[in-house]
């Protein structure tokens, strides 16, 4: 009887294992294989942001709502340098300077 107990317990694991590495994969393959990428997001206020997407070699400054998403701004990917993180405020200084 022990033995049985022993044997579903353990095929119980290997399901819940099983289950949680497939999670793991699909979330790493989703986030490689998207055709846009999330750059940066900013919370303005409840449920309001600004986004910045990342889609082939233009960045997509958008107005995030709970009701709407408009376009802001269209950079080209060499017109920003995405490569330093020194905060939303300097970044947003930046995109001001460029010519809004």
């Amino acid at each position: 009887m022990m033995e049985a107990y022993s044997q579903m317990a353990a095929a119980l694991f290997f399901i819940v294992v099983l289950i949680i590495a497939a999670a793991y994969v699909f979330k790493k393959k989703q986030n490689r294989v998207g055709l846009m990428n999330v750059v940066s997001y900013q919370p303005i206020g409840t449920k309001k942001g600004v986004a910045a997407l990342k889609i082939g070699k233009e960045i997509l400054i958008l107005g995030v709502s709970t009701n709407d998403m408009r376009l802001l701004k269209i950079f080209k990917e060499d017109e920003l340098d995405l490569k330093e993180q020194d905060g939303f405020s300097s970044t947003l200084e930046k995109f001001k300077s460029l010519g809004a």
